[in-house]
């Protein structure tokens, strides 16, 4: 599926109460290539490869499922750290809008980043982020999933 990506991504002064009430998944990814971005998922039970083309806000994004056994497969070849996280979906008041905190499992723990995906960049312009976020890193590549996963860890 074809599917233009407009997020914006944050990080956060503090977790948000009662953060276990709201909907999560495990999340493992790696990379098979980071240019062009193919990247492989496991998300609970789910499996997908996702192509992402180049942008720092907008970018064309696919997605494409996999079964179990050809994730398995792909992840060996991955370049790289593989990236794990627990990704909480909080809804926002008043919108259809959610976010996506990812809360980053060794080696990249303490990293906690919030993300909003929006329906366009204008929608994206007119957001107000909650007072618990901090500094915006969508235009910064090291906040990238991609770049972080080919980060030397010492």
């Amino acid at each position: 599926m074809k599917n233009v990506e407009i997020e914006r991504k944050y990080l956060i002064k503090k977790l948000p109460d009662n953060l276990a009430q709201y909907e999560s998944h495990l999340i493992e990814q790696a990379y098979l290539c980071t240019d062009p971005t193919i990247r492989v998922r496991k998300s609970d039970d789910d499996y997908y490869m996702t192509y992402k083309g180049r942008g720092l806000l907008e970018r064309t994004e696919y997605n494409l499922p996999l079964n179990k056994d050809a994730y398995e497969k792909l992840v060996k070849k991955a370049e790289g750290n593989i990236i794990s996280k627990r990704r909480y979906v909080i809804p926002i008041d008043g919108s259809d809008l959610k976010i996506e905190l990812d809360v980053f499992d060794d080696p990249f723990a303490p990293l906690i980043m919030a993300e909003v995906e929006f329906g366009s960049v204008e929608e994206s312009e007119g957001f107000i982020p909650p007072d618990w976020f901090d500094k915006e890193v969508t235009e910064d590549p090291a906040y990238h999933n991609s770049n972080m996963a080919m980060r030397k860890i010492q």
